[in-house]
C-alpha cells in the first residue's frame, strides 16, 4: 500500500518534524485499517526512515505517522511512502 506525505504536523508557532500527516485513503473507514502499520520512506541516497501510523487526522482519509529516531526532511513532502 502507498501513501502520500502531505505535511508536517504543526501548530500555530511550531512544526513537529517527527510527526507527519499522510493521505492513505479517500475515506476515514479505509484509513482506519492502516493504523498500527509501519511506514517506510526511502531517500534518493538509498537510506530508509521508518515510522508507525498512530491515529486518524480529520475526516478525509488522512492519518498521523510518528517517526521515532528522526523526522523526515522537507524534500519528502509530496512524495510516496510505503505502508507495510
Amino acid at each position: 500500500m502507498e501513501a502520500t506525505v502531505m505535511n508536517f504536523r504543526r501548530g500555530r508557532h511550531t512544526q513537529n518534524t517527527k510527526q507527519m500527516i499522510l493521505q492513505v485513503a479517500e475515506t476515514p473507514e479505509e484509513a482506519q485499517k492502516a493504523i498500527g502499520k509501519t511506514v517506510v520512506w526511502a531517500s534518493p541516497a538509498g537510506k530508509e526512515i521508518k515510522g508507525t501510523i498512530s491515529a486518524l487526522h480529520g475526516r478525509k482519509g488522512h492519518v498521523r505517522a510518528i517517526f521515532a529516531e528522526k523526522g523526515l526532511p522537507g524534500q519528502a513532502l509530496g512524495q510516496k511512502v510505503n505502508v507495510e
